[in-house]
């Protein structure tokens, strides 16, 4: 069992102060393997506060980073999956499926990991998987004030992956989970 955070477009301190109390204490260093991130952290602390909880922190750029040092897209390969990592506004439209698609087929990915839009979403299309934790903060987009604070944490087992996807409504964590097996 391998745990995978993954998480982005927190816009801290811009859009919000800090990721909400109740999925810090979830965070537990030792736990968690890996940490990938879809950008917009927007700040140096942010990107210290996720090597806290993991050893090895995948981040990309987001459109609002000031951080230069992070790349576009990156790939990287956990258990037998390989995952692309991209924050998803260069992505045109915004979060639509076959453009997603074009990406992964590009980046030649099991998985892919896209963000910006601030709203959390899985499907399967065509054999691969395609994962958009939402915005861990519930920050503001530019598509909508109305956003629920969400995060996903992947548990990779061989050719099989679990993700269990978390948001917060008012006070109480929710969770949801969702099958994939890597044909």
């Amino acid at each position: 069992m391998v745990l995978t955070l993954v998480i982005g477009d927190m816009h801290v301190p811009m859009r919000a102060h800090m990721l909400p109390q109740q999925f810090r204490a979830m965070f537990v260093p030792g736990k968690i393997h890996y940490v990938i991130s879809t950008g917009n952290l927007c700040s140096k602390e942010v990107a210290d506060y996720l090597r806290q909880i993991a050893s090895e922190v995948h981040i990309v750029k987001g459109d609002f980073d000031e951080q230069l040092q992070y790349p576009e897209v990156k790939v990287v390969v956990i258990g037998q999956f390989k995952i692309g990592i991209c924050h998803g506004h260069q992505v045109v439209p915004w979060g639509d499926h076959e453009s997603l698609s074009i990406l992964q087929r590009q980046l030649d990915v099991d998985i892919l990991v896209t963000g910006h839009t601030h709203k959390f979403e899985a499907f399967e299309h065509n054999g691969k998987f395609f994962v958009n934790p939402g915005s861990a903060t519930g920050a503001f987009s530019g598509q909508t004030m109305d956003v629920v604070p969400s995060f996903v944490l992947m548990d990779i087992e061989g050719t099989r992956l679990t993700t269990y996807f978390y948001r917060l409504l008012g006070e109480e964590v929710k969770v949801e989970k969702i099958e994939f097996n890597k044909p």
